[in-house]
């Protein structure tokens, strides 16, 4: 049997180290990873190996040649575009034709039985058969579940945390027929996950999962490559090191000088012809490169450095990455989690803050404090994206140095010339902010329409009216002391999971486009922004029977930026409206839940002595809308949905409504009765933006204040609910206590447990277990159904060490006990 070993990724997210080496030959333990896979197919009996090569395929062919000095036979396919994980492996069928092969990534670390997993597809008579192992954190793999016989059943590739419904993740090593090159098209890009397996599985074909027991780290980001040095010294991965162990756990390889006085603290590692000299210290995880140099005093801990290094008297690594042929000068410090490119000089006494990226060829002066990456001024920072777009603390962290970085990036994402549109809500530090932004993409040739202090959803229909995209600053919801940098696509919703990884890795990659002189992009302040926004909304909503019905409504604006389209508005429905807090308020941009209640108490208050039909209250951005009754009563969000839901189906009568799978299935009898359908989407706003999108959708909602109102926009807009709720109401003659009254109660409750980041995929898992012959859906997190209607849903945090449980039963009691039975499954993963 042949192998195919796939070496043609850039390994963007270890750059700066691959800037200028291929990610398979990143040393493990100063023997590049993939010679550790070639070591591996030769044990399991796999000598005749194909490489697939693209990113610098010289330097890789150079490397390893026909292969003779591994006692093995390889030849190369060369890529001239990247084909995919498929589409790579179609380039060399040629060489594949006779028989069954093994697939196998260059780049990750493992020391899987092949013979095993050969011999288990053998006995299936698979087409396909997939490695899978289990794995902490799943969010970067292809989850999978097979059945008893081991036969795949679900297949997910690089899920959300509200997708993931098992810890059991592809390898990226298969065993495979050549019948299979059938499902792939030549010379495109084709996905084995993402295209291939799901037509196979579609058609019935035998696609067997193969879990393997033993070790593999996908060296895919800077913590796994030093977790991978790690792992290797402590044994942890059955795999060859060069050299004599002279005590437990120190490794010195061939023509290495290391001083009897030098202190060694295993388990380490020290390369052929490296000196370290009398004094020097070298302590656990540590990885010290071919012909390197370790002066006295030297402190070297988790380190991992690459070849021809010269580490300075005194100087300080911690665990960190330093590329080969650089210098580190006396003295000098370098923290946890920074990274050093090839070729560098690190100047005496200089500090290099932890998590710092120094990219090749760069210099770092003496006495210098680097706390920002040098590439050119740009920063990296993992997990950009919350649920809110980049979130963090004004001025600590969200600063306008990032502001301008994030910009950037963002620019990078779009081409030259392009128009974003720029907003902020009515707070100091959102203006400040927006101000660097607009500088950075102008810098980037961006031209950039500034609608200054506008509500959000004004925002959102300005950027879909001919801008590339659009950025609007705010401050968090509830948090007054953070700020919310939203980014939207072109028709003015949240960038897709999608688009956000890719700005994600431009910011991560921190190689941001810059413009010429005459490049630089113009600003401008559009006009008569509030008039175009009411006029249109005005014109695709239906308002007829308002000026007939003769409604008086009370609006609470907040204080907030949806005070300032109301005036207009109010004027040209013809209602009757008593306004509430209108004016902007600079030190209140967000209010907390027991403010923004006590409002609402207040509002009531209004309502009823007033004798109104119903009261309204924005949130500070205008995104959101909260209902009282005409007896002044608080209508809940989760039932202010329903009302909205009983008002439109019943004037509708046909379509789709778009609501997160979270919500009570009592919409589903609400929908149902006036002869419309519920399309569940997961819990994200861009899924509901999505279906929003359909001409078929009449409705949607979160059940948490946030409203679509399709015939004028696909995203929440509180202002457009607003105006649909009054032609509502004077058409259907009935009051919002009425309707609330004919609609059944729901029974939903909601539970947070803490849960460790290592073990959610492993929650997943148990969750789908649990669930056995029940109705299990996955559309977001795991919900399972039991046959009496009742059902629970289990949805990993994703950007918190938390998961979320809801449970819905005929009454609250029933509930919480689904909740209490579940939850005792989440606790018993994560103990």
């Amino acid at each position: 049997m042949k192998a195919v070993v796939m070496a043609g990724g850039e390994g963007t997210r270890l750059r700066p180290m691959t800037s200028s080496m291929p990610k398979p030959l990143l040393p493990v333990v100063n023997r590049p990873i993939m010679e550790h896979v070639l070591r591996l197919l030769k044990r399991h009996g796999l000598n005749e190996t194909v490489v697939t090569v693209q990113f610098l395929a010289s330097l890789v062919k150079n490397y390893f040649g026909d292969g003779e000095e591994l006692g093995m036979e390889l030849t190369y396919a060369n890529e001239e575009k990247p084909l995919g994980t498929a589409g790579s492996v179609k380039n060399a069928e040629e060489a594949l034709r006779d028989d069954a092969f093994l697939v196998i990534s260059g780049d990750a670390l493992t020391d899987f039985d092949l013979t095993e997993l050969i011999n288990f597809h053998k006995e299936k008579g698979a087409l396909v058969t997939v490695c899978l192992t289990r794995v902490p954190n799943p969010l970067e793999f292809g989850i999978t579940i097979v059945d008893e016989e081991g036969k795949v059943e679900r297949f997910l590739e690089k899920p959300t945390w509200g997708q993931v419904f098992s810890d059991t993740v592809n390898t990226g090593i298969y065993v495979m027929e050549p019948e299979v090159f059938d499902y792939v098209e030549a010379d495109v890009s084709v996905d084995w996950s993402g295209d291939v397996f799901p037509q196979l599985m579609k058609e019935g074909k035998p696609i067997y999962g193969y879990i393997a027991e033993g070790y593999w780290e996908d060296v895919g980001t800077h913590e796994s490559y030093v977790k991978a040095q790690a792992d290797v010294l402590e044994g942890k991965v059955d795999v060859e090191l060069d050299g004599f162990e002279i005590s437990p756990g120190v490794w010195v390889a061939e023509g290495a000088e290391v001083h009897p006085d030098a202190e060694l603290r295993g388990p380490l590692y020290i390369g052929d012809y490296a000196k370290v000299e009398a004094g020097a210290e070298i302590r656990e995880h540590t990885v010290v490169g071919s012909n390197v140099v370790v002066k006295s005093g030297a402190f070297l801990h988790r380190a991992v450095v690459h070849d021809n290094v010269y580490v300075g008297e005194h100087s300080n690594l911690r665990g960190c990455v330093i590329g080969k042929n650089t210098d580190i000068m006396r003295a000098a410090r370098i923290e946890d989690g920074a990274v050093i490119g090839d070729e560098c000089l690190i100047g005496e006494e200089s500090i290099v803050q932890g998590n710092v990226r120094v990219y090749p060829f760069k210099t770092i002066e003496a006495g210098a404090f680097v706390n920002t990456s040098v590439i050119w001024e740009s920063r990296g920072q993992a997990h950009l994206f919350g649920a809110r777009g980049v979130s963090g603390i004004l001025n600590v962290e969200i600063t306008p140095e990032l502001a301008v970085r994030l910009a950037g990036a963002y620019a990078t994402t779009l081409k030259k010339g392009s128009t974003v549109t720029t907003a902020r809500d009515h707070s100091r530090g959102a203006r400040a902010l927006k101000r660097a932004v607009i500088s950075a993409l102008q810098a980037s040739a961006i031209d950039v329409r500034d609608l200054e202090n506008v509500p959000l959803p004004v925002a959102r229909q300005q950027t879909a009216r001919g801008s590339a995209g659009g950025i609007m600053i705010r401050t968090t919801p509830g948090v007054p002391d953070s700020v919310d940098i939203m980014f939207f696509d072109g028709q003015g919703a949240d960038l897709s999971q999608g688009s956000q990884r890719k700005l994600d890795r431009v910011f991560a990659r921190q190689e941001y486009r810059r413009a010429f002189p005459g490049e630089i992009g113009d600003l401008h302040f559009p006009a008569s922004v509030f008039d175009s926004y009411t006029g249109s909304l005005l014109r695709n909503v239906d308002t007829t029977g308002i000026t007939e019905a003769g409604l008086k409504v009370v609006v609470d604006a907040s204080n907030g930026s949806a005070g300032l389209v109301l005036p207009s508005l109010l004027g040209k429905l013809g209602v009757d409206s008593l306004t509430v807090n209108p004016g902007l308020d600079e030190s209140r941009p967000t209010e907390t839940s027991d403010v923004r209640r006590a409002g609402l108490v207040r509002l009531g208050e209004i309502v009823a002595s007033s004798r109104a039909a119903f009261g309204v209250r924005f949130d500070p951005v205008g995104e959101r809308l909260s209902l009282v009754d005409e007896k002044g009563r608080i209508i809940e969000d989760d039932r202010a949905l329903l009302v909205m839901l009983d008002l439109v189906a019943a004037e509708r009568r046909s379509g789709r409504v778009a609501l997160p799978v979270t919500t009570t299935r009592i919409a589903e009898q609400v929908a149902a009765y006036h002869g419309t359908q519920v399309e569940w989407t997961t819990t994200s706003p861009d899924d509901l933006t999505r279906v929003g999108r359909d001409d078929s959708t009449i409705f949607g909602g979160d059940g948490r204040g946030g409203f679509i109102v399709p015939e004028f926009s696909s995203v929440f807009d509180g202002t457009a609910a607003f105006v649909r709720l009054i032609g509502l109401v004077a058409r259907t003659q009935l009051t919002l206590s009425q309707i609330d009254a004919r609609i059944p109660r729901a029974h939903v409750l909601k539970s947070d447990l803490a849960t460790p980041w290592a073990v959610k995929g492993l929650v997943m898992r148990r969750v789908v277990e649990a669930a056995g012959d029940r109705f299990v859906d996955t559309t977001d997190g795991v919900r399972v159904v039991e046959t009496d209607g009742r059902w629970v849903m289990v949805l990993p945090d994703p950007a918190e060490a938390v998961t979320h449980l809801w449970a819905e039963g005929p009454d609250d009691a029933s509930a919480q006990a689904l909740i209490e039975e579940w939850s005792a499954v989440v606790d018993s993963a994560g103990r």
